[in-house]
């Protein structure tokens, strides 16, 4: 089943699906990418927009985390 893309990169989902799915307007959803797929997710209602964030960003920090809480602060105040 092919989908259009409209000028605002908007895609509908087939009613038979949204309707299998539960899904209604309002739903929050995410992207990702795996496998050389786009999968589309469900985000929880109970999830901030605050953890989503953090979750996107676990397993991608480099950080060396050897410092002080003094020494960090100092580094985010730019010190």
């Amino acid at each position: 089943m092919g989908m259009l893309m409209n000028g605002k990169g908007q895609v509908t989902v087939p009613a038979d699906i949204r309707a299998a799915e539960g899904w209604r307007p309002g739903d929050e959803f995410e992207f990702t990418r795996e496998d050389g797929k786009i999968v589309l997710r469900p985000i929880p209602q109970e999830e901030t927009r605050g953890e989503r964030f953090a979750r996107g960003l676990r397993g991608k920090g480099t950080a060396n985390m050897d410092k002080t809480t003094d020494e960090l602060m100092e580094m985010l105040r730019g010190e």
